[in-house]
């Protein structure tokens, strides 16, 4: 009788150890149109909850099982690097009604989905998606070519009422940051050599101080030096989180 218990604790214990693991962290924040909570699953990706619709970010399946995700009702896709466009990913969040936003290049290897270029809107489901430039001036590949070319990809603002979340995707400190206003939340890329060290992305959130930043796909990166950097800024506040 005490074997049988003792495996069926077992078996309980290890089934909630499993299915915690893939729910990742999470943050809330109350909008002027119902809270919006915040996955954060890995490296570039996200996934957001509003009103009952979930909206994916760069989903990639390395850093999670995306079988056991939520459904998307809609996909952001920020460019076509494969941790960022993962056709595996997207297949297995996918449903009849899915929508999905990405760039010129995206489509084109996809064939599907709306296209925005830096600087179009487009409402979907209700929720307003701004996109934005995202590239590099700085680092360059071996050949001088940028590893984001101006153009190619997106950063992506979406709003929820008057929240405005401003995911930058892969970019660096670009001039086009100072003129973003009124943002909410930011999650600001912080790896080398293809997006921004910690002194980049403290400049940048000095540039259009969101009220909460998030550094994401920062890889190895110390995000301790993120904090320091921006210690004498309190009016941006620095949230670190599993990615």
């Amino acid at each position: 009788m005490k074997t049988s218990f003792h495996f069926l604790l077992t078996f309980v214990m290890l089934f909630m150890q499993n299915a915690n693991a893939q729910v990742p962290e999470s943050d809330v924040f109350e909008t002027t149109e119902g809270k919006l909570k915040i996955f954060f699953v890995g490296h570039g990706s996200l996934y957001l909850e509003f009103n009952k619709i979930v909206i994916h970010i760069d989903p990639y399946s390395r850093v999670a099982d995306y079988t056991k995700l939520p459904k998307a009702d809609l996909v952001l896709i920020t460019h076509e690097h494969r941790d960022h466009l993962d056709m595996n990913a997207l297949n297995a969040i996918r449903k009849d009604k899915t929508q999905i936003v990405l760039t010129e290049i995206c489509f084109a290897q996809i064939n599907e989905g709306n296209i925005l270029r830096n600087g179009e809107s487009k409402t979907l489901m209700g929720i307003k998606v701004e996109a934005v430039p995202a590239y590099n001036i700085v680092n360059l590949r071996e050949n001088g070519q940028p590893y984001h070319p101006k153009g190619n990809g997106n950063g992506y603002i979406v709003h929820f009422g008057e929240t405005k979340v401003y995911i930058a995707g892969d970019t660096e400190n670009i001039p086009e940051m100072a003129s973003l206003k009124n943002i909410d939340i930011a999650f600001l890329p912080m790896n080398l050599p293809f997006t921004m060290t910690p002194e980049m992305v403290a400049e940048a959130a000095r540039s259009f101080k969101p009220e909460v930043l998030y550094p994401y796909h920062f890889g190895n990166t110390d995000t301790g030096k993120l904090v320091e950097l921006l210690g004498d800024t309190p009016e941006i506040e620095v949230r670190i989180r599993k990615f």
